[in-house]
């Protein structure tokens, strides 16, 4: 059995993985309605990756015998007004994912539960990645993006960009 605030925080982040899922497919509706086929399969992807960590959490709470309680996903309310407002705000929210991880670090560190930080420790190497993935996409959308044949070739590279399961065993 977990510390009861270490399994609240990760029932938690089950939800709130499911919440980043459901942004990133919000995303991927705004690209595609817009006719950019690269940026919104860059963005399904994302959603895979964040329901891939959803389940993650889910296996590692019911591995340790606590239950999963599934709160309302909140409805994605982010106004886009440009091509670069979702890579901006995918930024900020990659950066609270990684606060919200680093804090349940925190606690189970503080309550010396080293399973739980070992665990942790997967998701926040990922949350770098993640964190240096779109920003690396924000600055070739600046350099490239706001010309029509740069943005044509930005879409089509994020075109090829395929989904890989987390190697994270529990």
């Amino acid at each position: 059995m977990l510390n009861t605030k270490i399994a609240q925080l990760l029932n938690e982040q089950v939800n709130y993985e499911f919440y980043s899922a459901y942004l990133y497919l919000s995303y991927s509706n705004y690209y595609i309605d817009a006719g950019l086929e690269g940026f919104a399969n860059w963005y399904t992807i994302q959603a895979q990756e964040e329901r891939a960590h959803a389940i993650l959490f889910l296996e590692y709470l019911q591995h340790n015998g606590e239950k999963v309680i599934f709160e309302d996903i909140e409805k994605p309310t982010d106004i886009l007004e440009n091509y670069l407002d979702p890579l901006k705000k995918s930024l900020e929210h990659e950066r609270l994912v990684t606060s919200k991880i680093n804090n349940i670090y925190h606690e189970a560190a503080a309550v010396k539960d080293y399973r739980t930080t070992q665990f942790l420790d997967w998701f926040i190497k990922e949350q770098g990645e993640e964190e240096a993935s779109v920003d690396a996409l924000i600055k070739k959308y600046e350099l490239f993006g706001t010309d029509s044949k740069g943005l044509y070739l930005l879409d089509t590279e994020l075109a090829a960009r395929t989904y890989v399961e987390p190697s994270l065993t529990i």
